[in-house]
């Protein structure tokens, strides 16, 4: 099995203009996620998926400067731009997240990878519910499974969320690892607003470079020794909509094990 990351990031924000481009410590956003993404296991290639629009090439020329492929494809169109690179990597099966997650954890991606292995599914995630810290998501998901999704699905809706189709479709096999809840999931990892940038500088702050490989399971224990630093963007917390169920879901894991 060849597996291929794929990091989806865009210049557009309503908040935080070329927010994958923000610093933490000494690289961006974009790059530290892209790191991370790179230590998920069996991961052979690791490549940003970029809007073709002039807007975006500050972020393209960022990942491939610094040493990653870059697909470039339409802004409006995501699941054509996933799609592309799909089909560049040459991957049997795919990993995709967001370039704005810049604490994503390796070691619970592999676990969704596992799964989607174990299990012969179309399609693994751990947000089917959403029961871990928001900035961890991860889809896995066969490069054939995603091309039939580019070439079926036709709401906007679906076209936008890239993996809209195949979460709903009553032919896939969906499966999710399910996250430890009891309140983690209020946590937020990711960054959208300003004040998840407050919150992330203050990580780094807190821990220098030592945050650019902290696990999950030692950034939930910084947020609850240190509820000033979580406090920070706690206010933007929100339950993520339910968008398809799994056909079967782990029993909750502690982050303790899950990272």
């Amino acid at each position: 099995m060849t597996l291929a990351v794929i990091v989806q990031a865009r210049a557009a924000s309503s908040r935080i203009p070329l927010k994958v481009l923000e610093s933490m410590g000494e690289r961006s956003a974009l790059l530290r996620c892209m790191d991370r993404c790179r230590q998920i296991e069996g991961a052979e290639l690791v490549l940003a998926a970029v809007p073709d629009t002039s807007e975006n090439d500050e972020i393209a020329e960022e990942a491939s400067d610094a040493g990653y492929l870059v697909t470039r494809g339409p802004e409006e169109d995501v699941l054509a731009r996933i799609a592309a690179a799909v089909r560049d990597s040459g991957a049997e099966t795919i990993v995709r997240v967001s370039g704005h997650h810049p604490f994503i954890d390796p070691q619970i991606c592999s676990r969704v990878v596992n799964l989607l292995d174990d299990t012969y599914a179309d399609f693994a995630c751990n947000n089917m519910p959403m029961r871990f810290p928001d900035g961890l998501q991860c889809e896995a998901f066969p490069a054939h499974v995603l091309q039939e999704a580019d070439r079926n699905a036709t709401r906007p809706f679906d076209r936008q969320s890239v993996t809209g189709w195949i979460r709903t479709h009553p032919r896939m096999r969906r499966v999710a690892l399910t996250g430890p809840g009891n309140g983690l999931e209020n946590l937020r990892w990711t960054l959208e607003e300003p004040a998840d940038l407050d919150f992330c500088a203050a990580v780094y702050a807190e821990l220098g470079e030592r945050a650019a490989t902290i696990t999950a399971a030692e950034l939930a224990a910084l947020c609850l020794r240190r509820p000033d630093i979580s406090r920070l963007n706690a206010a933007l917390a929100h339950a993520e909509e339910p968008l398809g169920e799994a056909e079967f879901s782990t029993p909750p894991l502690a982050l303790s094990i899950a990272a």
